[in-house]
């Protein structure tokens, strides 16, 4: 820190460690199950240990804090627990480079970033920790793969997987950004491999399905329904026969069958099996060069619009049924093979792409679906509308949306295709080659095949002694001890899976393990776990749209579907905090120097300060950048907040409520009203805002000597309940202060008197030059702007101005608006 922090009256760190260990003390934060109140599940994204907690954890964490408090002050038992995503290549990292085990390294951050979290005051309920590494968690996680594999929902395939070299490992797709490993930007490769997958395909349509999510954002939905891409459309064949392969026909996916007559090229995804069968000789060299180049790319890179647009002939042609055309066949690196079927059939007229790529490679571009009035001229760019039919035979003239029914009766009656529905996900691949990470409980026997471990065996663990070396493997395989097992069908030598499962296993379930994370009958107290479940509030990032959310979204329906929780959406509402930045107003990095560490300014401040200015930047939602002077003006409030609530109200004059105190008072109640609904809505910036604003007026009353000691206790003691939640120290320290019962976070929210929280209302002179027309009641607050036009839509200053010309309009503050017309 460089710029000097503003002196705090009030001894806030001893003040914060006062209150933390009395607070633990006293188990004020434990959770009883049985607590009859009605019980409130808010859960915020665990953070992964990586060492220490940096402000963007606060950023996370101190607001959500604030909302799980003010739940309980409204009357809940609040469940709002936390625990450590412990698993990870970070950890296998450390391991390679400092010569530290990844448990030694995880357990030793998480010691810390615990130190670091109790410093935040939160209600965590720290008897219910969950840390995913240790085995008492990942039992489970192969404990579920073992009921997913007896489902058929967890299979072995040979598939294309995107590799990091660097970090030696599969990485999902979602893993993947701009052609680079997400976690130490190295350009990615693919290889063939055997994984394992979890079938989150056959959930796609229920996915799709919202309804059971109470509140979460549209742009949450909107991603993960893309992510879904649900395609309607028609699965057509295209003859191959003349080419002497196995394989008869081609079959692509459209969802545009009625362009069908309008196809001069096809086009194959690099990765399709018949590249290789199909391209001739003379083109083998060619062909191959190409499709090893489309490998080390992303499909966001092949795909992206502004990418030129390449491919290489194969040398042969399929064949058109519908109009027998015989059509050149292309491999192309934006036809992507987990999409469809691998192929494309290519429309120039009608699609940009295919209209860039047939100029490209000079392919007729025939128009078969007229734009309005065409006049038969080429297209200078894609028609990509609805038209009319033209050079498609027998639907000529048919408008196009008819043509698609028509089109598609017609290919079905002649057995060349199907109505079909496609979609853009594929089932989740959860195979890593890592030490660091839940192995997969699965034995190869030479005799009896696949063999799952038998659930009495749980857990399969992670052996202690393992060698970290890069080699393209799992360290687990270089692990004798590990590989080599017992097959449970034969009892013959067998060798033990040795990729580990994808993280995102971990964060699928976890929101039920809080629940009862003790318990070791289970993965959790089915009785315990129904009464909390599903989760009432979410929060964390947006970045796990179509990851961890879309998962655990799939985990849930699956585990409904094996009886094991009877509810089908594991979070009711989601809201996404922003981004905090740097004070220069870009990303935090440690490259740019602009990395703020939150313990500083705790170890000077205190906490109260740093959570209250993380509430106030902004909308939580939009982030914002940090600002050292900011928080120093906090700092300076809660002093001043300090001060104004040790005065002695006896020093007051003992008198009958004034028409000042009633002025305080209507103040106060309109603050508690907002600061409810503030709170209530996650906007924390404007609930401090109403209490600044309240602590000026108390400031203000005080110094000018018209307020009673009754209406002042009444206003400092609703003031501390409204603070309680957003700086939770400073208002357990001024509640005992001024001798009120400990704790003030076992009080309730204070409540409104809506008589008093209602706007004070003056009547409104209206006049039409200058003669009386009305009077208006109106809040005595009310905005000029509001006031004119209050004033023109008067029923009875209408008829005076409507058929004349308004010359000006002049306003009197409280007392009338006068309109002046010609």
């Amino acid at each position: 820190m460089t710029t000097r922090m503003v002196d705090v009256r009030y001894g806030a760190r001893e003040m914060d460690r006062k209150w933390q260990e009395r607070w633990a003390a006293d188990g004020i934060y434990h959770v009883s199950d049985d607590d009859p109140r009605p019980k409130w599940y808010e859960l915020t994204m665990y953070p992964y240990p990586s060492g220490d907690l940096h402000i963007g954890h606060w950023y996370a964490m101190a607001p959500a804090d604030c909302h799980a408090r003010f739940r309980r002050m409204q009357g809940y038992n609040v469940l709002h627990p936390m625990g450590f995503d412990a698993f990870g290549l970070p950890a296998e990292n450390a391991a390679v480079q400092r010569g530290i085990h990844p448990y030694t390294w995880t357990m030793g951050n998480i010691e810390n970033m615990r130190a670091q979290l109790r410093s935040m005051g939160a209600v965590y309920d720290w008897d219910r920790e969950v840390i995913c590494c240790l085995p008492e968690y990942y039992r489970w996680n192969q404990w579920f793969f073992l009921k997913l594999l007896a489902k058929g929902l967890a299979y072995r395939d040979k598939a294309p997987v995107v590799w990091c070299p660097s970090c030696q490992t599969v990485l999902a797709n979602e893993q993947a950004v701009n052609g680079r490993c997400e976690r130490c930007d190295t350009p990615i490769t693919r290889r063939d491999m055997e994984q394992w997958f979890l079938g989150i395909t056959a959930y796609a349509d229920e996915l799709l399905d919202f309804s059971g999510l109470l509140d979460w954002p549209e742009k949450i939905l909107t991603m993960q329904r893309n992510w879904v891409g649900r395609s309607e459309g028609v699965e057509i064949s295209f003859d191959i026969s003349h080419l002497g392969l196995e394989e008869r026909e081609l079959r692509t996916f459209t969802t545009r069958i009625d362009t069908i007559f309008g196809v001069t090229f096809m086009v194959l995804a690099p990765e399709h099996p018949l590249v290789e069968a199909m391209t001739t000789p003379e083109r083998r060299d060619e062909v191959g060069a190409y499709v090893e180049a489309a490998r080390r790319q992303t499909e966001i890179e092949r795909v992206a619009a502004e990418k030129e647009k390449t491919g290489v002939f194969l040398g042969v042609n399929a064949v058109n049924r519908l109009n027998g055309r015989e059509v050149p066949i292309f491999t192309a690196d934006y036809a992507l093979m987990n999409y469809g079927t691998g192929a494309v059939m290519g429309v120039p007229a009608h699609d940009q792409r295919d209209f860039e790529f047939a100029e490209k490679y000079r392919l007729p571009i025939p128009v078969v679906i007229a734009p309005a009035e065409w006049d038969g001229r080429e297209l200078e760019e894609a028609h990509v509308a609805e038209g009319t039919m033209v050079n498609s035979g027998e639907f000529d003239g048919l408008a196009s949306a008819d043509a698609k029914e028509a089109i598609a009766v017609f290919v079905e009656e002649r057995g060349w295709g199907k109505r079909t529905v496609s979609y853009r996900i594929r089932d989740w691949l959860i195979s890593r080659q890592r030490y660091w990470g839940t192995p997969i409980p699965i034995i190869y026997c030479p005799d009896c095949g696949t063999v799952p471990v038998p659930e009495k065996d749980l857990p399969v663990l992670i052996p202690a002694d393992a060698e970290f070396k890069p080699t393209g493997e799992s360290p687990l395989a270089l692990h004798q001890g590990f590989v080599n097992a017992k097959c449970p069908g034969c009892a013959g030598p067998a060798t033990r899976e040795t990729d580990t499962m994808d993280t995102f296993v971990d964060s699928s379930w976890y929101m039920e393990r809080f629940t009862s994370p003790k318990y070791s009958s289970g993965p959790f107290d089915p009785d315990v776990m129904s009464r909390w479940m599903p989760v009432a509030q979410y929060t964390g990032g947006a970045e796990h749209a179509v990851m961890h959310l879309l998962y655990s979204r799939f985990f849930t329906k699956a585990l409904r579907d094996m009886g094991l929780v009877d509810f089908g959406e594991p979070f009711h509402r989601l809201y996404n905090q922003g981004v905090i930045l740097g004070e220069d107003h870009e990303k935090m990095s440690k490259s740019r120097g602009n990395v703020v560490n939150p313990d500083e300014f705790v170890d000077t401040l205190g906490a109260d300060p740093v959570r209250c200015f993380l509430m106030f930047l902004g909308p939580w939602d939009q982030g914002g950048p940090w600002s050292t002077s900011g928080i120093n003006g906090l700092a300076r409030w809660l002093n001043r907040v300090w001060e104004m609530c040790r005065q002695d109200p006896s020093s007051l004059p003992d008198r009958l409520a004034s028409e000042a105190d009633k002025r305080l008072l209507r103040v106060l109640h309109q603050t508690i009203k907002k600061c409810h609904d503030d709170l209530d809505r996650f906007k924390f910036n404007t609930a401090i805002a109403a209490l600044m604003e309240l602590s000026n007026q108390m400031g203000r009353s005080w110094t000018e000597g018209n307020v009673g000691p009754a209406t002042w206790k009444e206003c400092v003691e609703k003031f501390l309940l409204m603070l309680a939640p957003l700086a939770p120290h400073l208002a357990e320290e001024l509640w005992e202060v001024t001798g009120r019962e400990y704790s003030i976070h076992n009080q309730r929210f204070p409540r409104w008197d809506d008589e008093l929280a209602s706007e004070e209302e003056i009547t409104l002179v209206v006049q039409v030059n200058g003669k009386l027309r009305d009077r208006l009641q109106v809040p005595a607050g009310i905005s000029e702007e509001d006031a004119k036009s209050m004033a023109l839509a008067s029923p009875r200053v209408r008829p005076h101005v409507d058929d004349r010309q308004v010359d000006r309009t002049v306003y009197v503050p409280g007392r009338l608006v006068n309109v002046v017309v010609k």
